[in-house]
């Protein structure tokens, strides 16, 4: 492991936080492998080259439809030689361009990143479930973690 990778990963993930903030399309996904697979929470999933496709499509239809705000806390990146993995918290702001209130998609997520022959690192697979509120176990005392500075 090196800083240097962890310091590309973060800098991939702020052009893919600004991606969504610019509602840029092809910088969302210059971010993403042609073999991305897609586990998105609320969505179909998608392998291989048609992840890739469907990204596309999925984040067209959403910056026509809404402005959109991203917010990324990450919790960790740990590069394991080529391969790497990355996860936190991810929080939309979308506001109905056609007018309305904002409506907040906050989740949970886990990438697994794969270094590219040119040193580039790519996101090839994407996993995220619905964020919960933090919780108490009864009678445990152990609670779950949560940070609430996206909530």
């Amino acid at each position: 492991m090196t800083t240097s990778d962890e310091y590309a990963i973060s800098v991939a993930k702020t052009e893919y936080r600004d991606g969504y903030n610019s509602a840029d399309v092809d910088r969302l996904l210059s971010v993403f492998s042609d073999s991305f697979s897609n586990m998105s929470d609320g969505e179909p999933s998608f392998y291989g080259t048609e992840g890739k496709e469907a990204q596309r499509s999925q984040a067209a239809k959403l910056f026509r439809e809404y402005h959109v705000k991203m917010e990324i806390i990450v919790i960790a990146i740990t590069v394991l030689g080529n391969t790497a993995y990355d996860y936190g918290w991810q929080k939309l702001t979308l506001t109905p361009k056609s007018g309305g209130q904002a409506e907040i998609r906050r989740c949970r997520y886990c990438e697994i990143w794969q270094k590219q022959a040119n040193g580039e690192w790519k996101i090839g697979f994407f996993i995220s479930n619905k964020d919960l509120e933090p919780v108490m176990l009864e009678g445990t005392g152990i609670g779950s973690s949560g940070d609430r500075a996206i909530r």
